[in-house]
């Protein structure tokens, strides 16, 4: 490009700018512009953004359903890619999404974790001013040091026994800065497992599906340690399924009363954002209200 067509771009006259805004703006649909302009609470503070973070063996599909119901309500959603390449590694990713994005500098933000996810936001929002609350659903509240195998040991989840059992695992190609050590492996929950444990209480076809697109978490996951967790300085909250066989009831309400959260229990198994979308929907909601 010549250096004259640079200066051009450059002096684009104002008036053809004002134009273009303009149009631009005229494009945005009206339901697109509400969800800048609303209101979390009905008070003058703008509604801040729901960011969603899925967890192990899932994909952003599983908060389809409760991103439909945020943003009928006026909410600015967006649902992350997880690596699933550790806790650190993760957790670093989901920082940068929020702290590097600028959709959502300045704005309040209310970070959303399911399963291991939790993990990931317990993390990832230390020390960011901007998140205003946490909301676990069916998650993990880990402590300092704490890890996924730890936290599981001897409670009686549907993935603990003989790994053998429950799980399949690949090899994955690991550069330098990937993520895990060298020789570290994918692992998937066996397909037949998946029905009564990771997708228990759903329809059967609902489940087999689930088992078809599940995304591996690195089996190096499972023993790497949380860092110093936000939930010490950030409101939260913790969605309880009663029913869930892949992190205990039990196990959920110790790590949820550890942290002070508000604890909502609900009637499902692990996947409630599925099941139950309109109850962890509300309780969002009620996370954004009572925070905006």
């Amino acid at each position: 490009m010549s250096v004259s067509r640079i200066t051009w771009l450059i002096g684009l006259p104002a008036l053809l700018a004002a134009a273009l805004a303009a149009v631009l703006f005229a494009s945005v649909p009206s339901h697109a512009a509400s969800a800048v302009t609303a209101t979390a609470g009905g008070g003058s503070s703008p509604k801040p953004v729901i960011v969603l973070e899925h967890g192990a063996w899932a994909d952003a599909s599983s908060w389809d359903d409760v991103i439909a119901g945020l943003q009928r309500q006026g909410f600015t959603v967006y649902a992350p890619p997880d690596p699933l390449r550790g806790v650190a590694y993760d957790s670093a990713y989901l920082k940068d999404f929020l702290t590097q994005n600028l959709a959502l500098q300045g704005k309040p933000v209310i970070l959303v974790g399911h399963s291991y996810g939790g993990f990931v936001i317990t993390n990832a929002a230390t020390g960011d001013a901007n998140v205003k609350a946490l909301v676990y659903v069916d998650a993990f509240i880990p402590d300092v040091n704490d890890t996924l195998a730890g936290l599981l040991a001897n409670s009686g989840s549907c993935l603990g026994g003989n790994p053998a059992d429950v799980f399949n695992v690949v090899p994955y190609p690991n550069p330098v800065g990937t993520g895990g050590p060298p020789g570290d492996v994918d692992t998937y929950i066996k397909p037949d497992v998946v029905p009564g444990c990771f997708a228990s209480g759903l329809p059967a076809p609902q489940a087999a599906v689930i088992a078809a697109i599940q995304r591996p978490l690195a089996l190096s996951t499972l023993g790497e340690p949380s860092g110093p967790p936000a939930w010490t300085t950030i409101p939260s909250w913790a969605v309880i399924g009663t029913a869930d066989r892949v992190i205990p009831p039990a196990v959920l309400t110790s790590m949820a009363q550890h942290a002070g959260a508000h604890i909502i229990d609900v009637n499902a198994g692990h996947l409630s954002m599925i099941s139950r979308a309109n109850t962890v929907t509300k309780v969002i909601i009620d996370a954004a209200n009572a925070t905006g």
